[in-house]
């Protein structure tokens, strides 16, 4: 059995509900992880969403910020999510997959959005700094969204930080610049490593080679500059790994019309 697992941070799921749906015909991902949906859970469009052929949900969503959703084909058995620094902000979602799917043993779909942290690199001069590093520390402890030994798991979202050198156009000149500074990279290496994870990406696509999942809208000219950086990760359980055959970031939606600076990323994994 093969599953498309797709992560896009949407930046408003009602506002771009189109492009949304643009992408789902030409993609056909089997659950589609949306990060940064704006909207309340009562106000989902959930019957959009139902037309396309998503006729399982879980959602994670406030008025106006933050936001994440787990959309599927296929039925999970649970889903469920759980805070993160003692704040209600809706940064997690998970789904659990098993016999209704057709699985035979389960899967764990963990959807994450990390703070951004604003736009100084100082935790004394910004809160929102200092949020970020202490999500990322709690990552890097909590064991709900580690691997549990042999458990088939995944993590995906929007992170945040883009953690290697070849992760960002310019390795020395965002080295002072939040999502790129050494103490982010440091302690996003550190959760996905103590959470037992594999970051399919740069298997699949090892360093030298440039990747990028979001490009500002502050450039004028987005696709000519190519000042790109990876924000957006899917990591693995080792009981999966060898089994991806494939993962595309789709470039071509950074240039629709009003667009998410995110675009989506695509796994297909034998299951």
């Amino acid at each position: 059995m093969t599953l498309k697992i797709t992560t896009w941070n949407v930046n408003s799921v009602r506002f771009r509900i189109d492009l949304v749906a643009k992408f789902i015909k030409a993609a056909r991902p089997d659950i589609l992880c949306l990060q940064e949906t704006k909207c309340p859970d009562d106000q989902f469009p959930l019957k959009r969403f139902r037309r396309l052929g998503y006729e399982h949900v879980a959602l994670n969503g406030q008025k106006g910020y933050h936001g994440v959703a787990i959309l599927s084909r296929v039925p999970f058995e649970t889903s469920g999510n759980r805070s993160f620094c003692d704040k209600i902000d809706c940064r997690h979602v998970t789904a659990t997959f098993g016999e209704r799917a057709g699985l035979k043993d389960p899967i764990t779909i963990h959807n994450l959005y990390v703070p951004a942290g604003g736009d100084i690199p100082d935790p004394d001069a910004n809160p929102k700094f200092a949020h970020k590093l202490s999500f990322l520390d709690e990552m890097r402890d909590c064991t709900d969204v580690h691997v549990n030994g042999n458990a088939r798991s995944i993590l995906v979202g929007d992170l945040n930080v883009a953690p290697f050198e070849h992760d960002v156009w310019s390795h020395k000149q965002l080295l002072d610049v939040v999502s790129h500074t050494p103490i982010e990279c440091e302690k996003l290496v550190a959760a996905q490593k103590a959470g037992g994870w594999i970051d399919i990406m740069r298997e699949l696509v090892p360093e030298p080679t440039k990747l990028y999942t979001w490009w500002s809208y502050r450039s004028p000219d987005w696709k000519t500059a190519d000042k790109g950086r990876r924000l957006d990760h899917i990591w693995l359980a080792p009981a999966l790994a060898d089994r991806v055959s494939g993962v595309a970031i789709a470039k071509d939606a950074r240039g629709w019309a009003q667009p998410s600076d995110h675009v989506p990323v695509t796994a297909t994994i034998e299951v």
